[in-house]
């Protein structure tokens, strides 16, 4: 299964604690603390700052991935965390591989993904003054990491580097830096790596959970909204126990997609693809809100409870953020699988069961949604909710679906759901676009065995159309969908739905399958809807990577923005807060 593994603790690794030798260099210890933290593997692109660095690899069982450009590195380092909640590993040297990585690493730490980044340095006898390449690099990683620092010592080796781990995967997980410098890594080096213990986190007490508890017995119509925090391993079981015992309606953020299944009645699927969408109508409706995992970053409380008035009982790792309109009235912090499993306790001696008819419907209607076009036969455009319907038939539950940054994100939150946390992985926090096809790969490398695709708009695609290389080059038979309408179709779609028109932000793009046979892939164009599930099957028997472009019929963005403009909940003809935007 898909999950991240045990909610981020710190693992035991086995490792020979005997004394190392002093005729190690810094680099060689170094290494050897990333065996010791159980690193399988280092993507990025070396410079020669690395050199002593990338020796000491060569004699270890860690594999280096080499990438073409360092922010894809990145990426895969991101997915690699998400999937296997270790810290994926990523290197670039000094000067412009440092700043190729930042935005990358940037958003493995606002989509809370735990990721180490290494990088180079120049020799610390020049970096006081100007010199070739030479930068702070530590202080331009330090605003989007949870902890960077230098080596100074080769003493300090391995503390820095425990330190490193231990902060990039506890919760919430982030990213952190490290620099070695060449003169540094050099050195002659004594120590031993310290070992990764396993550690409990703390837990919310019992009169939090009471409080907790009557709070949400006592509403009348709750609603769970469950985000990034909720598809760790444990806390989906005790999540999932909890919506059936209760039966409180659940909506999810992008990224908490996968919690519970979709299969289940309670589930109404996705907020946020815009304020007045089915799933917010919901929230809107709701008297209590439970937020489990549920990061800011997200989507925005002011999009939900712009008044700042519902009652929210707070469930998550880490205390809330300060927000006008985010205020709860009851605020739970400490594991949160722990703190389901105790409401699951009093829910089970204090039994109560909420079955809210009129939720049903929005369930109901999302359901027809997703099928209105399931039998489509257009030739030329293809309407984005057919991609998703074939896409989904094509998938088994425990494939993954990366979505890139774009219009098509916003259809893929909206249509495309699962039953298995990270087997839809939508960037919501940072949204970078560039990121899916690197990802895939790091996906691929991980689950060999399992479909995984990367959906892209054409713009994002070619953000990073270079690690096309990198996947024909590791074997990963992965399908790279292009969503194709020559333009930066988000932006336009907001630009008119704010003004009435868009700025031009239209573009050319390459022959896609003529592209994917001059980097030795495969490449299909599908011109009419019924040919498409025919052409994902194809696309994911073939032996190599696949580029499979799809011109999409853009103009349901319009389509579905006037549904929402309507405003009518379908719960006894409420109205919900107006707003018209889509969200990034």
């Amino acid at each position: 299964m898909s999950v991240i593994s045990e909610e981020h603790v710190e693992r035991a690794v086995t490792f020979d604690l005997k004394e190392l030798t002093p005729s190690m260099n810094t680099a060689e210890l170094f290494v050897k603390c990333l065996e010791a933290e159980g690193v399988e593997y280092i993507f990025g692109l070396p410079g020669e700052e690395n050199a002593h660095l990338m020796m000491a690899l060569e004699k270890s069982p860690i594999k280096f991935i080499l990438t073409r450009h360092e922010q894809g590195a990145a990426f895969m380092a991101e997915i690699y965390g998400k999937l296997t909640g270790k810290a994926g590993v990523c290197l670039g040297t000094l000067g412009p591989g440092a700043t190729n990585l930042v935005t990358g690493v940037a958003e493995s730490n606002m989509d809370r993904a735990p990721v180490v980044c290494i990088t180079g340095q120049a020799d610390s006898t020049r970096q006081h003054k100007e010199s070739h390449q030479a930068m702070d690099v530590v202080a331009m990683f330090r605003p989007i990491t949870k902890w960077a620092m230098p080596v100074i010592n080769p003493e300090n080796v391995p503390e820095v580097v425990r330190k490193a781990f231990r902060f990039a995967q506890r919760e919430k997980p982030g990213a952190c830096h490290i620099e070695l410098a060449d003169d540094i890594a050099a050195m002659p080096a004594k120590g031993k790596p310290i070992p990764a213990p396993y550690v409990r986190r703390p837990v919310p007490d019992d009169k939090i959970m009471n409080q907790a508890w009557e709070q949400i017995r006592n509403a009348k119509r709750p609603v769970i909204l469950a985000g990034n925090g909720a598809i760790r391993t444990r806390t989906s079981r005790q999540l999932r126990r909890f919506v059936a015992e209760t039966g409180i309606g659940l909506v999810c953020t992008f990224m908490g997609k996968g919690c519970i299944s979709r299969h289940v009645k309670e589930y109404l699927f996705t907020i946020g693809v815009h304020a007045k969408n089915l799933a917010g109508c919901a929230v809107c409706s709701a008297d209590c809100v439970i937020t489990l995992g549920y990061d800011l970053v997200e989507y925005p409380p002011r999009m939900w409870n712009p008044n700042g008035d519902k009652k929210i009982v707070h469930i998550d790792f880490l205390p809330a953020e300060s927000d006008y309109c985010y205020q709860p009235t009851v605020e739970v912090v400490g594991d949160l699988a722990h703190a389901i499993w105790a409401l699951n306790v009093r829910a089970a001696a204090d039994p109560v069961h909420f079955d809210i008819e009129d939720y049903r419907v929005i369930r109901d209607q999302m359901l027809q949604s997703f099928e209105e076009y399931k039998d489509d036969d257009s030739v030329g455009l293809i309407k984005p909710q057919k991609v998703l319907w074939d896409l989904r038939q094509a998938m088994k539950e425990d494939d993954i679906l990366l979505s890139d940054v774009g219009a098509h994100k916003m259809w893929v939150a909206r249509n495309y759901h699962c039953n298995e946390p990270n087997t839809c992985l939508i960037p919501n926090g940072f949204c970078s676009m560039g990121s899916a096809l690197p990802g895939a790969i790091a996906a691929k490398m991980l689950y060999p065995n399992r479909r995984v695709v990367a959906l892209c708009g054409d713009g994002g695609f070619l953000m990073n159309v270079q690690e096309l290389e990198t996947a024909k080059r590791l074997g990963t038979n992965i399908v790279c969908m292009i969503w194709q309408d020559n333009d930066y179709g988000l932006i336009s779609w907001k630009q008119r739905q704010q003004f009435g028109h868009s700025t031009d932000l239209s573009f050319g793009n390459p022959d896609f399958v003529k592209l994917a046979e001059s980097f030795g892939c495969h490449g299909i164009r599908v011109e009419r809807s019924r040919d498409l599930r025919a052409a994902l099957d194809e696309a994911f028997e073939v032996d190599r990577p696949c580029l499979l472009a799809i011109p999409i019929d853009y103009r349901e963005n319009e389509k579905l923005g006037e549904q929402f403009r309507r405003g009518l909940c379908p719960l006894k003809g409420k109205t919900c807060q107006k707003s018209l935007t889509p969200t990034t």
